[in-house]
């Protein structure tokens, strides 16, 4: 039985300050985890159209406006609550697909609970336009945490909800030429009109937020119905990990309160530990401690002194049908080799990486997501000794090519090669391994591993690359460790060689 806990932070000894906060340490099995896969769904994958539809379809002339009206009609007649209902999940198989994800290296699972269009993914006390009673009509975040939990996966959740105040403010408008010009968005409905529709008894104003001026800040209502709504999601199941899809802790004392509430709760229900992780963006170098700081499709340049995680996905966040329809093995989804290699360079930094895999709004993902989770799958069979359980180096790697740091700029990875390396190591540290980021199919040195370098690690006294099937020719000198790299690797794509040092 879960203790109660009353009050905004909960009952312990974290409160909604800073000060408070830097008491926090990351946990131990999430430094260990390195690798998690997110399921991105909402029913803003229902047009097939990629990410941010629900606010898009209202921006008079951009193109998924133009697909809204072409496939639905006027967003005046129907609107973004006309599609939560098409958000069926029928053919959704979800221990299938956490089955496939824990097999391609995930040892945690992320679901999104709500996006910035206010509907949430959960049977959800506060907002009644939520995945129980309106589309599915199941609890999908309750559904993913059984089956991730029941195959051994830690269990997180995604928060965009406190955006939702600005983003679906075009809801509330109209279109300014045109044969409909001037007519309402259905943004401006409320439960009096609902009597004769399917959404009888609903208020679109709890969906869409309420019609304000573009300057205008939250106002209290709506930051406490954040507060609870969040508090309710944390309550019914009880995330390894809150994540909030903004720069600091969203909505001020909410998110503040929030975040103590998640902590102080996990230590009265968990053994006195705190077992759990909060993100958040942007987070400046004086509070990292407090929080783990994500950086968006993006990496850092040096090891970070806390670890920190990395987000990024195969396309888009919500679904494009598009990506799949492209030429080629995994048409236009980020190739496998680049996904692998930001895997590598993340951890190498100290970070965790996780990797969106949109859905379709049947519930399954289509041929070409599946074709880069098997490569994926592929890899991580062999090399997965270099990425968990480990920590970073004394150096994060070395190489010509340099990755861009900062949010958004981790596609840079795919300019890494096989002359790039990056190091990781055992906890006790007795082993190092140095992935070579490609196949050099030929005999390659690793300066950092010589034994005059800055970063010497000393005598190594045996080598082995994983895959490999016979002991392969090394030598370690002053200048580096040379290997001849053999050109078959138990059949694994080459799109990373591990090199395994044993230190003496």
């Amino acid at each position: 039985m879960k203790a109660p806990i009353s009050g905004l932070n909960g009952t312990g000894p974290y409160d909604a300050t800073w000060d408070s906060l830097l008491q926090y340490e990351a946990p131990e099995w999430y430094q260990d985890a390195k690798f998690g896969i997110w399921a991105h769904w909402s029913p803003q994958c229902v047009p097939e159209k990629g990410d941010w539809y629900a606010r898009n379809m209202y921006l008079e002339g951009s193109e998924q406006y133009k697909y809204h009206l072409e496939h639905y009609g006027h967003p005046s007649r129907f609107g973004y609550k006309d599609l939560c209902p098409q958000w069926t999940l029928l053919n959704w198989q979800p221990d299938e697909l956490i089955d496939r994800y824990k097999k391609a290296g995930a040892r945690f699972f992320f679901a999104l609970a709500n996006h910035h269009d206010g509907f949430d993914c959960w049977d959800s006390k506060h907002q009644p336009w939520n995945a129980g009673r309106i589309g599915p009509h199941r609890d999908v975040v309750g559904t993913w945490a059984k089956s991730a939990r029941d195959r051994g996966l830690r269990f997180g959740v995604t928060v965009h909800q406190a955006r939702n105040w600005w983003w679906l403010e075009p809801s509330h408008g109209a279109d300014k030429q045109g044969p409909q010009a001037g007519v309402p968005y259905d943004g401006s409905l409320t439960h009096i009109q609902s009597q004769q529709e399917w959404w009888n008894g609903y208020d679109p104003q709890m969906l869409y937020g309420p019609k304000h001026p573009a300057d205008a800040l939250p106002d209290p209502s709506y930051v406490k119905h954040f507060y609870d709504r969040t508090r309710d999601l944390i309550d019914q199941h009880d995330p390894d990990i809150l994540y909030f899809d903004n720069s600091m802790f969203p909505l001020g004392w909410a998110g503040m309160n929030i975040a103590a509430y998640f902590y102080n709760r996990s230590l009265l229900n968990r053994g006195g530990k705190v077992d759990v992780v909060a993100n958040i963006k942007n987070v400046p170098a004086h509070l990292v401690k407090g929080v783990v700081h994500d950086c968006e499709r993006g990496l850092t340049s040096e090891i970070m002194p806390y670890v920190w995680q990395s987000e990024t996905c195969l396309g888009n966040w919500h679904y494009d049908r598009d990506l799949n329809d492209q030429p080629g093995e995994f048409g236009g989804y980020l190739h496998p080799r680049d996904v692998i290699h930001w895997l590598i360079d993340t951890v190498s930094k100290n970070g965790v990486f996780v990797l969106n895999v949109p859905g379709k709004p049947d519930g399954t993902i289509d041929s070409k997501e599946i074709a880069v989770l098997d490569q994926i799958t592929a890899w991580m069979s062999v090399n997965s000794e270099a990425i968990y359980e480990t920590r970073p180096w004394k150096i994060f790697g070395e190489g010509p090519t340099k990755v861009s740091a900062g949010a958004f700029n981790g596609t840079t990875v795919a300019n890494l090669g096989a002359k790039d390396v990056r190091f990781t190591r055992t906890k006790n540290n007795r082993v190092i391994y140095a992935m070579l980021l490609g196949h050099p199919g030929q005999e390659t040195t690793i300066q950092a591993l010589g034994l005059s370098s800055a970063s010497s690690p000393g005598r190594i006294e045996k080598v082995e690359i994983l895959g490999a099937r016979q002991v392969q020719e090394w030598k370690q000198t002053q200048n580096g460790l040379t290997i001849k790299v053999p050109e078959y690797l138990s059949g694994i794509p080459k799109y990373g060689v591990t090199v395994k040092t044993y230190l003496a």
